[in-house]
């Protein structure tokens, strides 16, 4: 059994992982786990399970919670609970591989103490690939959210920092600017994230970027904190002013290990920078992830057969479905299986333009260059466009597999290369309810299930719709599902987004795949979706699109296999609430007269 601390609390045991739902016992696992293998004070956990007013019945309830607790091991088959009760207090007992927190510090303390940078890197990218989401999410404890989790995060923070330093050395900017554009403004104050991607845009020859970011970071400093950049700030900026070339860049940074000097500076200076648009990194797991269990067994078989064939999977369907959740989710559970190592590579840049698959392939042949011949190593090849664009990445032989995920079907791939064939839909009815339960917490369902289930239903049980509705909820806990299901209908593509995240709103979502597509096949489909009610066939929507019955077929075929159509019984074509609701708004400002396709 496995505790995982760096993210939300949960316990995998063998293929299974339980995110645990928030209670009291969750509170006490999480106090122990972070003061693991030492005696942890029974006044202190009763501090983090009730706050610094405790009800008279806090000792006994402690130890009621640590009966549950132990029952909850046995429940997953650990025999001899790892929970020790001892003078004044209670230990756990844990090592590296059976707690996160102690193997992501092992690691960095490895890393320390190697001598080249590739080597460090390398250790620190598997270190921080131990992250898994927001520490302790379902942990609902003031006290450790107060005096234990800043801790923890400013050590990820020290470590990532780190790696882009690394990463600069090397030659790497590219790669670096990815995690430094959302460091950076994950954390606006911290001030050496900033000064790299300043660093990190100026490298790769963007000045006017690199000018325009320390113009933000100066006036945030201001404005917010009413201080001014600081002195290393000001001379980069003054540097790029001028032109200067910035040299090593540890030379900048001296206070490095030794190999961060001499000649082995000057070498690492001219390697070859990687391209500024690269997009190869770890695959993260996925915080509660729920349902799809049909669809991992299968897939997960077929990863994990013996053979000496390449393994690919296609994971296909609708935008916000869920394809790259059921990628990463299916990636963790067979890392054992894949000593060379577990890549993301994402298909598709920032701006939603499709990578070139040149580009794509270099960035992965740099990741797997130290791969060792019969160590296999899986790519998940995240959001592709088309055949042409991923048919240099997959694997040719028996050392490695891919899982590919695509809104489109992808046929001709499947022609050319084989692999095996999955179309998501949306969630089937107790899915989505134990997507609310994960995320909301048992309490707080079981209390309105009817309400819970009539939610999951206004959401059309769109995996995407369900995610931000729960944030929402989480974020609002004195709102019932009762009254959220109502405030949802009045305007659900206003309400389905998140505020301080863009990016996670269907209404945008739904947008990016229409601006993929051809503009005459995009308006074809907000005339169909916004004209013609409920299941339709092609000759229905011959009127609509102006078009003979076998074009109207071709279009609508097309619109399937971009997955902007559902297709099945009781009619070939049907289109999803939401997208139905979308297209109702946003026709009357895009739709032009459709020309043939």
């Amino acid at each position: 059994m496995r505790f995982q601390l760096l993210g939300p609390l949960s316990i995998t045991d063998g293929p299974d992982t339980v995110v645990l739902q928030p209670s009291k016992p969750t509170i006490l696992l999480a106090s122990l786990l972070l003061h693991a293998n030492s005696v942890v004070s029974a006044d202190y956990l009763q501090r983090t399970m009730w706050g610094e007013e405790q009800p008279a019945t806090s000792r006994a309830a402690l130890q009621t919670c640590v009966l549950r607790l132990r029952r909850l091991f046995t429940k997953h088959g650990v025999t001899e609970t790892p929970i020790e009760a001892v003078p004044g207090g209670y230990r756990i007992t844990a090592g590296p591989r059976h707690l996160d927190l102690i193997g992501f510090r092992d690691e960095v303390r490895r890393a320390a103490d190697i001598a080249d940078p590739e080597s460090e890197l390398r250790v620190l990218k598997g270190a921080l690939s131990l992250w898994e989401g927001s520490v302790l999410a379902n942990v609902r404890s003031d006290v450790l959210h107060r005096d234990e989790v800043p801790r923890l995060v400013e050590e990820r923070l020290r470590t990532l920092e780190r790696a882009c330093d690394l990463k600069l050395l090397l030659g790497r900017c590219g790669e670096a600017l990815v995690e430094l554009w959302s460091a950076s403004r994950a954390h606006p104050g911290h001030e050496r994230f900033r000064e790299q991607l300043i660093e990190a845009l100026y490298r790769t020859g963007r000045q006017t970027e690199a000018l325009a970011e320390y113009r933000v970071v100066k006036d945030y400093l201001h404005d917010e904190l009413g201080v001014d950049p600081s002195p290393a700030l000001r001379r980069l900026e003054l540097a790029i002013l001028r032109g200067e070339d910035l040299g090593p860049a540890d030379d900048r940074h001296p206070a490095g290990p030794a190999y961060l000097s001499g000649g082995a500076a000057e070498r690492q200076h001219t390697a070859p920078a990687a391209p500024p648009s690269a997009m190869v990194g770890p695959v993260v797991a996925v915080h509660s992830f729920t349902g799809r269990a049909a669809e991992t067994t299968a897939l997960l078989e077929r990863l994990t057969a013996p053979g000496q064939e390449p393994v690919t999977l296609l994971v296909s369907g609708a935008p916000g479905i869920g394809k790259s959740a059921l990628a990463r989710h299916l990636a963790h559970h067979v890392r054992d299986s894949f000593p060379a190592g577990l890549f993301l590579v994402r298909m598709v840049g920032p701006d939603g333009t499709a990578r070139r698959p040149d580009d794509a392939a270099a960035e992965v042949a740099a990741a797997l260059r130290d791969q060792v011949r019969g160590e296999r190593a899986l790519l998940v090849l995240d959001d592709v466009v088309d055949a042409d664009q991923v048919r240099p990445l997959l694997p040719a032989g028996a050392d490695g597999a891919a899982i590919v995920t695509s809104r489109r079907g992808l046929a001709g791939l499947v022609a050319t290369h084989g692999g095996w064939v999955l179309r998501l839909s949306t969630f089937a009815e107790e899915e989505s309810y134990a997507l609310l339960l994960a995320v909301l917490g048992a309490e707080r369902v079981e209390a309105e299930p009817e309400a819970a289930r009539r939610l999951a239903a206004a959401c059309g049980h769109h995996p995407l719709a369900l995610r931000i509705m729960s944030a929402r909820l989480l974020t609002r806990p004195a709102l019932r599902l009762a009254d959220s299901v109502s405030w949802l209908a009045e305007d659900p593509l206003a309400r389905l987004s998140l505020a301080d995240s863009p990016e996670l709103s269907v209404h945008r979502v739904l947008g990016g795949a229409l601006d993929r597509l051809d503009p005459r096949l995009a308006d074809a489909f907000l005339k169909v979706a916004a004209q013609i009610p409920d299941h339709f066939t092609a000759e229905d929507s011959v009127r609509v699109l102006g078009m003979s019955p076998f074009e109207a077929d071709d279009v609508l075929d097309r619109l399937a296999d971009a997955g902007l159509l559902e297709e099945g019984p009781p009619g070939p074509y049907r289109v999803h609430e939401l997208l139905r609701v979308y297209a109702r708004r946003t026709a009357p400002y895009r739709s032009r007269p459709i020309q043939k396709v």
